[in-house]
């Protein structure tokens, strides 16, 4: 940190100073060129967490309000430097609709936990697949999946590796199945979490922009698309970890712990709204209620009832939400102060090669997220490449067919999501990888082993199926 922040502050410093001319890029205002400034100094903050990432996008969001804000530091935010940003736009990144959609997959997964939701779920959904080996493999990637859907894969990898443990150590040392059983755990929550809008902040990052562009997507439209690609995924990654690990043992059982917390009135208050907000998500396009709004329906009611009190508030995932609102705030600087329109008209995005753009932006973002938060990446991203999709989807665009038949902004940025999702080469890659790493049981040769061949087959068939095989519909 004390080498790193220097090194940063002095980038940020000389990118924030320099005249305008320097970036080459006509029409350029002071305001836009602190944005500039801003947006290298999240990514490096968030690249080598020298500081915390939701430190980073809570820094982020108050040094925007001060210095390109409409109510920031009067001699810094003079209309003469260039257009200025409103500051209720960037406070109201912390209270966005999609934030809204994340606390309340949350608070569903609180209660779930709290109720033994979970566990009645693990021992129904677990016990068709028997005690052979490699079905209870199979069980493990399906359940994990399901969870991590509406969970955090963080929560879901902690709670599944506690059920596993003692199978773990039951194995035999020279049983390669404990690698495979192991690994099951990183992959299928890092796979899951593709599935829904909640499921992973890449999600929701993607969610909120393509909103913002006028390319509405809803919690329906993005699961009956994404489900199906984790499914295909869940089925590659099981025969890739019998193939690479297979199982000396012949039988498998498995004692998961039944429920022991008597069920009362709160636990049916707690299912019955669990299951009404999932129905409600899934028939948004009929209730015509938005999914942001139904996220909202559980905190009303847990609260209401006295299910969810003050020390639940404790265990939301406060950091991830001012995270994700950091980048947030960084898109709305982009369009508010016009460097997004600058950029399209100073950068011949239309004349791009689409293909290419797309394959190189999902590389990008796959590549860093192996090394940093696969949220810091979307949020570093998308908002830049929802500037490019604009670019392409202009009608003057020479690539606008192209880029049209490829799917056009909601493949470009879904895939995008995707990519930050597929990456687990290494422990430090997410969370889930972390977990897996801490049981001593998984080398990291191993995991890379596993890594490079899901963000391969991940990265091509993600590609195809947004593009190709099952595109979304163009508004």
């Amino acid at each position: 940190m004390c080498v790193l922040l220097p090194v940063v502050l002095a980038v940020t410093l000389f990118l924030w100073i320099v005249p305008t001319e320097f970036y080459g890029i006509d029409s350029l205002t002071v305001v836009q060129q602190r944005v500039i400034a801003l947006f290298v100094f999240a990514a490096l903050m968030w690249m080598f967490e020298i500081i915390p990432n939701w430190t980073t996008s809570l820094v982020l969001i108050v040094l925007a309000l001060l210095t390109i804000s409409d109510k920031g530091l009067g001699f810094l935010c003079n209309p003469k430097y260039g257009t200025l940003v409103n500051y209720k736009d960037l406070m109201e990144s912390f209270a966005d609709p999609v934030e809204m959609l994340f606390l309340g997959g949350f608070v569903m997964a609180i209660m779930a936990e709290k109720y033994g939701l979970d566990i009645t779920l693990v021992r129904i959904m677990l016990k068709p697949f028997g005690t052979r080996p490699n079905m209870v493999l199979l069980g493990f990637l399906v359940v994990i999946a399901m969870f991590s859907m509406f969970m955090s894969n963080t929560a879901t990898a902690a709670m599944m590796l506690a059920f596993l443990a003692p199978v773990l150590s039951a194995l035999p040392a020279d049983d390669k199945g404990r690698i495979g059983l192991t690994l099951a755990i990183p992959l299928a929550a890092n796979i899951g979490g593709m599935g829904t809008p909640i499921g992973t902040p890449p999600n929701a990052t993607a969610v909120r922009f393509l909103a913002e562009g006028g390319y509405y997507v809803t919690f329906a439209e993005w699961s009956v698309r994404m489900i199906p690609f984790v499914l295909i995924m869940i089925v590659v990654a099981w025969v890739m970890l019998q193939l690479l690990f297979p199982f000396k043992t012949k039988k498998l059982v498995l004692e998961i712990p039944e429920n022991r917390r008597p069920a009362d009135w709160k636990t049916y208050v707690v299912w019955i709204t669990f299951l009404g907000t999932i129905l409600l998500w899934a028939t948004e396009s009929i209730t015509e209620v938005n999914s942001n709004i139904v996220a909202l329906i559980p905190l009303g009611v847990f609260t209401m009832t006295g299910i969810f009190t003050k020390e639940d508030i404790k265990e939301i995932n406060w950091t991830v939400l001012w995270l994700v609102a950091g980048g947030f705030a960084l898109g709305t600087a982009l369009q508010e102060s016009g460097l997004a329109s600058t950029l399209v008209t100073a950068i011949p995005f239309g004349s791009m090669s689409v293909l290419y753009v797309i394959i190189i932006a999902g590389f990008v973002c796959y590549f860093l997220s192996n090394f940093i938060s696969n949220s810091a990446t979307a949020a570093l991203l998308i908002p830049i490449l929802m500037v490019v999709a604009e670019g392409m989807a202009d009608p003057s665009a020479a690539n606008n067919a192209s880029f049209i038949s490829l799917g056009g902004a909601h493949a470009m940025i879904t895939f995008i999501a995707v990519c930050a999702s597929l990456a687990m080469l290494f422990p430090i890659s997410t969370p889930p990888n972390a977990i897996a790493s801490s049981t001593g049981l998984v080398e990291t040769k191993d995991m890379s082993k596993a890594g490079i061949v899901i963000g391969i087959v991940g990265f091509v068939l993600g590609f195809f199926w947004l593009t190709r095989i099952f595109p979304f519909q163009m508004n």
